[in-house]
């Protein structure tokens, strides 16, 4: 029996007997009512879906707006300060994420410094904060100094040449010690100029979506 909506066939309600004992008309109109009644639940469930589809979707706008709001007021009101505006954009960047840890980068010739991180144990944040790195060629630093675009490794311990670092080069220091496996990295792009990068990390293994790569 076709389970139908509109003339198209979504399912299908199949009945089989062991032995030849063909269905009556009366067995075959119930059957049919059972088949209209299951076209209804699966289409009240696909409306439903739909809806908390459209539900989640404005929470993530309302998100987004509130995070991009909270940035623009760090920036008007600490206008010669950028620390506390990266603090707050690394914050945000995360938790709308649902990542683990952030960092910030500037980018200084060939080389990048690490000027502010976000969920990183404090000795690790001491160790690293403000040093200067020229970052080896399959990082995810490395990469974006290459392409200009965004940068996304699903798993850095299945990545080929993740961990390989040439001789005047630097590791992948952040990721290696935070235990970060999934890595964003998006540049900061002043008129077509690689002026710094933001990542983010989460310590397991789960890709981030288009959406969360273009926030």
């Amino acid at each position: 029996m076709p389970l139908l909506r509109e003339g198209t066939a979504i399912g299908l309600f199949l009945l089989h007997r062991a032995a030849v004992r063909p269905f009556t008309e009366k067995q075959i109109k119930l059957v049919e009512t059972f088949a209209d009644q299951a076209v209804i639940a699966i289409e009240n469930a696909r409306l439903f879906e739909a809806e908390q589809q459209r539900t989640r979707e404005l929470s993530e706008s309302l998100e987004q707006q509130t995070a991009t709001s909270e940035v623009l007021q760090v920036i008007s009101s600490s206008p010669g300060d950028l620390q506390p505006v990266f603090a707050t954009m690394l914050e945000n960047a995360v938790r709308i994420c649902d990542a683990k840890l952030g960092a910030l980068y500037r980018r200084e010739a060939h080389r990048v410094r690490l000027v502010a991180m976000h969920g990183v144990e404090p000795a690790l944040k001491e160790k690293l904060q403000g040093r200067l790195l020229r970052p080896a060629p399959n990082t995810v630093l490395g990469r974006i100094a290459r392409i200009k675009e965004t940068v996304h490794i699903a798993d850095v311990l299945a990545e080929q040449g993740f961990f390989e670092t040439p001789a005047g080069f630097d590791g992948p220091h952040l990721a290696l010690q935070a235990g970060a496996r999934t890595l964003l990295g998006v540049p900061m792009l002043r008129e077509k100029e690689l002026v710094g990068d933001v990542l983010i990390y989460r310590q397991d293994v789960r890709p981030f979506t288009d959406k969360q790569s273009s926030w």
